[in-house]
């Protein structure tokens, strides 16, 4: 892939994953380089002038009020990021510090914080050599945006703290920069509060999980059709003229991968003139709950892609004659997370909703009173054999812990730094528990991916359509059929893995 050129104003959530999964180089665009070096004079003039400007020449927080005078305001950067590196817990995976280091380089880049372009430079010279910051994952509030992980971040990039080597070892991080031949930074005025103040963190893990949660939704539309053909459920819910006089964006798209899906299907023609009116809710009701997941998850693309470009810490620096260096210094709230505490506690509660049903149609499949005549627990030789029997319990305790995790975190608030930040969003909070519904809910499809494969074959020699096949021919190239009882954690993983690798999305396409 050719290099991305970052400027703060045009970056997408798919570069995001390519700079962090895939590793793309970045560098800073020439004319963004113009524009920060244009308000980095603003900040340089306000300091030889000996002006009073918030986290500039004062303190920060409930200090503000703390004049710094300018022999120390270098080690006003260096007090800054040690202070604020107070992060507990499990560290951030490599890829989500890859793209809070995007996405703070980028944010950086639209030329309102007031940094040197080195600063930029470094961050994406530690990018491109793999020099991955060591970033705990707790401690952040969303207020100050995430001030403690970005704090982490910020101390790597000083050459203190800790980085995590390509086998997650965590080794100091003089030594990670020396090693990739990256000089470590002497912080400027400003720079310190501009790289902790944001929330690069929660937008970080949000924006991957954003990502996945698209190719989860598509694999959702396949592994759904494959359910119902097995279950010899009826394609007239999906007709398009049903869903045209509701036509909700993502009930359309998914009521058009249904038909997509279905058409050609031995199965489907095999009971065209069968009694039954209607199927339940889990099968019928496939695109008023997907395509509801969907409109939610592009809702959050919205949110998320408008984070990404904008400016996010504080003060701000606005430029008003670029020849003269004059500007203007303003402080507000930009770094706030709440705009993503929302969008990140919506999308939970979306994928919540795509796991649930999923675990409703994995019941059909297996319960003998509802399976429309397969094995009980879509078991050979059911007795001797229990079959999917405990994957229906596995998939119910996921869709119940995701119950849980989808409490939405942002509408909590506490207190920080002495009342001066007295409302906050909990944005990482609700981040924190996303991941972790993406991951149950993944693992939720990938049983019901299982079970449907089984299931189908029960119905030979009649064939689903080739576009099920295919989905078919996926996961059973990680998945053998079940001929009799054994440990099946390992299919599980192996065709979660296919799903986050969009191997069964392919179908669609």
């Amino acid at each position: 892939m050719k290099a991305l050129h970052i400027n703060g104003n045009d970056l997408r959530l798919d570069s995001v994953r390519e700079v962090a999964v895939e590793r793309r180089a970045v560098l800073l665009d020439p004319d963004a380089r113009a524009a920060v070096q244009n308000a980095r004079a603003v900040v340089d003039a306000l300091v030889a002038n000996h002006k009073i400007s918030y986290a500039i020449t004062t303190g920060v927080g409930k200090l503000s009020d703390v004049r710094i005078p300018p022999e120390q305001i270098r080690e006003l950067q260096v007090n800054l990021v040690r202070s604020h590196s107070v992060g507990v817990g499990e560290p951030l995976p490599s890829a989500e510090v890859r793209a809070m280091m995007l996405l703070r380089a980028n944010s950086l880049s639209k030329g309102h914080s007031g940094v040197r372009p080195v600063v930029i430079d470094t961050l994406c010279e530690m990018l491109n050599r793999c020099v991955t910051p060591f970033v705990p994952s707790q401690g952040s509030v969303g207020a100050s945006g995430d001030l403690a992980p970005l704090a982490h971040l910020a101390l790597a990039l000083i050459g203190e703290g800790e980085c995590l080597d390509e086998k997650g070892n965590r080794t100091p991080s003089d030594e990670a920069l020396r090693s990739a031949e990256i000089a470590p930074l002497v912080l400027e005025a400003k720079e310190a509060v501009s790289l902790i103040n944001g929330t690069q963190a929660m937008l970080a893990v949000g924006a991957l999980a954003l990502s996945a949660a698209e190719v989860l939704v598509d694999s959702a539309d396949v592994i759904g059709a494959l359910t119902l053909d097995a279950l010899r459920g009826t394609d007239v819910a999906f007709d398009e003229r049903i869903h045209q006089a509701r036509p909700h964006p993502g009930q359309l798209a998914t009521a058009a991968n249904l038909r997509k899906m279905l058409e050609g299907s031995e199965i489907r023609r095999s009971h065209a003139d069968c009694n039954r009116v209607q199927d339940a809710y889990s099968l019928r009701c496939i695109p008023q709950v997907h395509g509801a997941v969907r409109d939610t998850v592009a809702h959050c693309r919205e949110v998320f892609e408008t984070e990404i470009n904008s400016a996010v810490d504080n003060p701000l620096v606005f430029v008003t004659d670029a020849k003269t260096g004059e500007g203007d210094v303003l402080s507000g709230g930009n770094f706030h997370g709440q705009p993503l505490a929302f969008a990140l506690d919506f999308l939970a509660i979306a994928l919540s909703a795509l796991a649930g049903i999923s675990e409703r149609r994995i019941e059909r499949l297996v319960n003998p009173a509802l399976n429309e005549g397969l094995p009980a627990f879509l078991a050979p030789g059911a007795g001797l054999n229990s079959g999917f029997m405990m994957p229906q319990v596995t998939a119910a305790a996921l869709v119940s812990e995701n119950k849980v995790l989808a409490h939405p975190a942002s509408v909590d608030s506490i207190t920080t730094s002495g009342n001066k930040e007295d409302y906050v969003s909990m944005g990482m909070t609700a981040a924190l528990k996303l991941r972790r519904v993406l991951e149950n809910t993944r693992t939720v499809l990938a049983i019901e991916a299982m079970a449907s494969a089984q299931a189908v074959e029960f119905l030979a020699p009649l064939k689903t359509s080739k576009r099920l096949q295919g989905a078919q021919a996926a996961i059973r190239s990680v998945s053998a059929a079940m001929v009799t009882d054994r440990a099946m954690y390992p299919d599980f993983v192996r065709i979660a893995q296919i799903i986050m690798n969009a191997k069964i999305a392919e179908a669609l396409h």
